[in-house]
C-alpha cells in the first residue's frame, strides 16, 4: 500500500501513461506487509479478462458484415483464439400487465442497468437487440436496436423473434410474474365494494428459452432477491438453464430498483463467484461485460 502511494510510483506510473501504456491496475486486500488496501497483483483471471476486454475494444473497431472476427491472446507456451461474438440480445425494464384500459401491475424497475449493458456492449462493436419496457432510459448508441413493449406476453413474442440468432442473451428485465386473468375491456369504475382481482401465472421468459439453448449460446439472467438471496440466486441459475446469474439484493443500501447504483455477485454455473463493491450502474455494466469476455473465452 505504501509503495503504491508512493510519489515516485505514482509520478513514474503517470509518466508510463503519457507513453500510452495501458495500465491493469492493482487489487484490494490483504498484502505481504500485513496492510489491508490497494497495492495486490490482479488475480490472474482478472488480467486475463482485461486484456480480453482490451483487445475486443481494439479489434471489434473494424467489424464487418461477417458474423465473427478472431484475435489472438498469446502467452510464452501458447497462443489461443477466441472468436468474438456479434449478436446480443438483452431484456430491460418492468412489464405492465393490464387490469383495464387505464390501470395496470407494475414494478419498480427503471431499466437502467439493461441500458447500460447494452450500452456497454454496442461499444465493443456487438448488434445489441434492446427488448425493454415502459421506461424513461434511451439507448443512444447506433449498433442499438431498440423495441418497445408492454406486457410479458409481448415481451416472450419479441424475445422468440431474436432468440435463435442471439450469441449472447442477458435478461435483464423485471418482467411480471403474475397478470390479471380477466383485464377488463372498459376502465372499472369505483364502488363501495371491495374489488378481487384473480391472478393467473405468465411464461417465464428465461425458463421457456432456456430450455431451447444452443451449446455455443450464453445465457445470463438477474437475480433481485429480498431474503435467502444466495440459494434463490442458484437456484435460479440452474432451472433456467442460465451462464451465470448477477444477484443483487434490496437488503443491500443503494442496490436494486431506481438507484443510479448497484451492488451484485455474479455466480457462474462453474460454481465461481465475484462480489463486486456498490458502483454506479455503468461500472456495474463494465464488470458484468468483463466477466461475459471471460466466459466467452
Amino acid at each position: 500500500l505504501d509503495m503504491w502511494t508512493h510519489p515516485a510510483t505514482q509520478r513514474n506510473i503517470n509518466l508510463l501513461a503519457e507513453y500510452g501504456c495501458t495500465l491493469i491496475p492493482p487489487e484490494h486486500g490483504e498484502l505481504a506487509s500485513g496492510l489491508v488496501g490497494t497495492g495486490r497483483m490482479a488475480e490472474p483471471e482478472n488480467i486475463v479478462a482485461f486484456l480480453s476486454r482490451f483487445f475486443t475494444e481494439n479489434f471489434t473497431e473494424n467489424f464487418t458484415e461477417k458474423q465473427s472476427t478472431t484475435v489472438f491472446l498469446s502467452t510464452e507456451k501458447t497462443v489461443k483464439t477466441m472468436t468474438l461474438p456479434k449478436n446480443v440480445l438483452i431484456t430491460s425494464g418492468p412489464t405492465y400487465e393490464a387490469i383495464d384500459p387505464v390501470r395496470f401491475i407494475g414494478n419498480r424497475s427503471s431499466g437502467k442497468m439493461g441500458t447500460a449493458l447494452a450500452e456497454e456492449l454496442a461499444e465493443k462493436g456487438m448488434n445489441v437487440t434492446l427488448i425493454t419496457g415502459p421506461t424513461q432510459q434511451k439507448a443512444q448508441h447506433e449498433n442499438i436496436k431498440t423495441i418497445q413493449i408492454e406486457s410479458a406476453a409481448e415481451m416472450l413474442a419479441a424475445c422468440e423473434q431474436y432468440f435463435e440468432q442471439a450469441d449472447i442473451c442477458i435478461w435483464a428485465a423485471a418482467v411480471a410474474d403474475y397478470r390479471p386473468k380477466n383485464a377488463a375491456v372498459h376502465k372499472i369504475k369505483k364502488t363501495d365494494s371491495d374489488l378481487i382481482i384473480e391472478l393467473e401465472s405468465t411464461t417465464d421468459i428465461a425458463k421457456t428459452l432456456g430450455a431451447k439453448k444452443r451449446p455455443n449460446q450464453l445465457l445470463i439472467g438477474f437475480a433481485l432477491e429480498t431474503n435467502n438471496a444466495h440459494e434463490n440466486a442458484i437456484g435460479k441459475l440452474h432451472r433456467k438453464n442460465l451462464d451465470a446469474v448477477v444477484l443483487n439484493s434490496t437488503e443491500d443500501a443503494g442496490a436494486g430498483f431506481n438507484h443510479d447504483t448497484n451492488k451484485v455477485t455474479i455466480i457462474e454455473k462453474s460454481g465461481k463467484e465475484t462480489a463486486f463493491p456498490l458502483k454506479s450502474k455503468t461500472e456495474v455494466a463494465k464488470d458484468i461485460c468483463m466477466v461475459i469476455m471471460r466466459l466467452i473465452s
